[in-house]
Parts: C-alpha cells; structure tokens; sequence
C-alpha cells in the first residue's frame, strides 16, 4: 500500500541514501538517548501507530527497568548500511554496551505512515 499525500505516492525506497540517512540517524540517537533515561514516552514518539500498537507499555516498562544493555548503550554508534525492501527501509547500526563493551547489532525500520516517516520496527540483537 503505497502512502498518498494530495496527488503524490510517497515510498521511502524511493529516497536516496543521504536523504533516509538524514531521517535516521537522528531517530536511531534519540532511541538511544530515551533508552538509556528509560523515557518510554519520548522513546516510542515516532513509532508507528502500528508498532505502537503491538509494543506492551507496561512490559517495555518493565524490560527499561530490568536491563542493564538498554540502559547502557553508547551514543557512539557506526552505520553499517540499509536494506530497501517494499515500502520500508532498514538502517542497520553497531552499537556498544558501556557497561561491558559488549557489540550489538541496532535494526532500525522505517516507512511512511500517512504522510510522515515514522518508526515500524526497532531491535537490538
């Protein structure tokens, strides 16, 4: 289902690299950022009604007071590509554990909802 504003189609796929990098990176610091206070509001601001919908705010809650990697993550991440596929793009990014320097693999999917970019999946792996 493509996204309609007035008369334009809207595909993030269709964006180049620098502009859905533009668009990403800022969400992929403030994740990190509303992770790390364990600020569940500001931290699902740009999800998706969908992702919205299907997150437990009082699991996420539970898993922001439970884990020592969420709320320890490095604002010091590295890009290490994206992946276009249907109407969703995903950023994929490095990140460290401060506490143990441990690495993760951050997966940031993003897409339009109606006429806006907004955040349909988020994961550390």
């Amino acid at each position: 289902m493509k996204h309609c504003v007035g008369e334009i189609f809207m595909n993030i796929i269709e964006k180049t690299d620098e502009e859905i990098l533009e668009l990403a990176h800022p969400m992929w610091a403030d994740l990190i950022k509303y992770s790390n206070e364990g600020n569940y509001g500001a931290f699902t601001r740009n999800f998706s009604s969908t992702f919205i919908a299907g997150a437990n705010e009082v699991e996420m809650g539970k898993q922001f007071a439970r884990s020592d990697l969420a709320k320890n993550l490095s604002e010091d991440y590295s890009y290490l590509g994206m992946i276009r596929r249907g109407e969703y793009v995903t950023v994929l990014y490095k990140v460290i554990n401060k506490k143990n320097n441990s690495e993760w693999l951050g997966r940031l999917v993003l897409g339009y909802e109606k006429d806006k970019v907004r955040i349909f999946g988020a994961t550390l792996f």
